[in-house]
């Protein structure tokens, strides 16, 4: 199987100096088109049906990862063998043209044109993962898979209304004098589906093994920043400082944390490579947690080493980031 796949691939174009190494973008090298990174809602308009599976398509993956198509196909074909059938298939022709008329787009997004796309399923992005090394694709990469679960459920916990629609599409089918009202119960169903859809809150409670969610919505407040972020944790280690590390260039961080030589020396390690972090030394031991990002403080059901871990909840309060901090005093 995997010669095979490697026979299929022999339209790609794989230059002479080519690296055998991992993809890794350097600084400040972007696609043509994609200047800025796109939003797990934009990623999730990316993931299309094929097959009666969710994948993604090969142009639409380097574009998110902001690398050129045969540029992502060269990984790819050097590690055939990690990409079976389940994990990574090529488009016919009937199915390429059939998503150009559903999406009413000619989907020349870079990469030999004439070629007929690869798609990945979730499992093959999966994997691609591990190939593709720059910030950029590991950032990207965690929105898709965050995308493809978030779809999953929705669609499960929405399977009753999806149902519905296909009767409505049938019942539009046979009585087109009908057009004007069936439209109408699509547009209500579809409003239904959108009150329904999942949206962050000031509240968020995490169920026990739940980490990487709670991981994920820590990372997100960090990177939120646009002036400040105070950590108030009695148990931080290098995890933490590794988290901070994903705040946008120029934000000053703050820990007030317990004293501890291990941290300290984590702290040190961390500063020499990455921008400052300061340190402050609780005056005496804290019962809760909290995270202040610029005007907002939160309270942290855990501490953020083991956020997820357990049950908890992290809660956007009321009270000001000041008078929090006032009170450490």
């Amino acid at each position: 199987m995997a010669k095979k796949k490697k026979a299929e691939y022999e339209h790609i174009d794989v230059g002479t100096n080519s690296s055998q190494s991992e993809v890794v973008l350097q600084s400040g090298e972007q696609s043509e088109k994609n200047e800025t990174a796109l939003s797990q809602r934009d990623i999730e308009k990316l993931i299309v049906t094929v097959r009666g599976q969710q994948v993604m398509l090969d142009r639409d993956l380097a574009f998110a990862y902001q690398v050129e198509v045969k540029q992502m196909n060269r990984q790819v074909k050097r590690n055939i063998e990690r990409f079976p059938e389940d994990f990574m298939f090529q488009l016919t022709r009937e199915e390429y043209n059939s998503l150009k008329r559903q999406f009413g787009t000619s989907n020349t997004r870079g990469g030999d044109r004439r070629a007929l796309p690869y798609a990945f399923t979730q499992q093959g992005i999966g994997m691609l993962s591990g190939l593709l090394r720059s910030e950029v694709a590991i950032e990207t990469n965690i929105k898709i898979m965050r995308a493809f679960v978030g779809m999953q459920r929705f669609i499960a916990s929405n399977a009753l209304l999806f149902q519905r629609l296909d009767r409505v599409e049938q019942q539009q089918l046979e009585n087109r004098h009908r057009m004007q009202q069936t439209d109408n119960k699509i547009e209500a169903i579809l409003d239904k589906m959108d009150e329904q859809s999942p949206k962050l809150l000031p509240e968020q409670i995490f169920q026990t093994g739940c980490v990487w969610d709670a991981w994920a919505y820590i990372s997100n407040l960090v990177r939120s920043a646009t002036r400040r972020i105070v950590l108030i944790d009695n148990f931080v280690d290098d995890r933490v400082l590794s988290l901070l590390s994903k705040r946008s260039e120029g934000i000053p961080a703050t820990i007030h944390t317990r004293y501890s030589e291990p941290f300290l020396t984590d702290l040190k390690k961390h500063n020499e490579q990455y921008p400052t972090i300061e340190f402050v030394q609780l005056p005496h031991k804290n019962h809760d947690r909290f995270l202040i990002i610029d005007d907002k403080s939160y309270l942290l059901g855990a501490s953020v080493k083991d956020i997820g871990a357990g049950l908890c909840a992290v809660t956007e309060l009321a009270a000001s980031p000041d008078t929090i901090l006032e009170m450490l005093k």
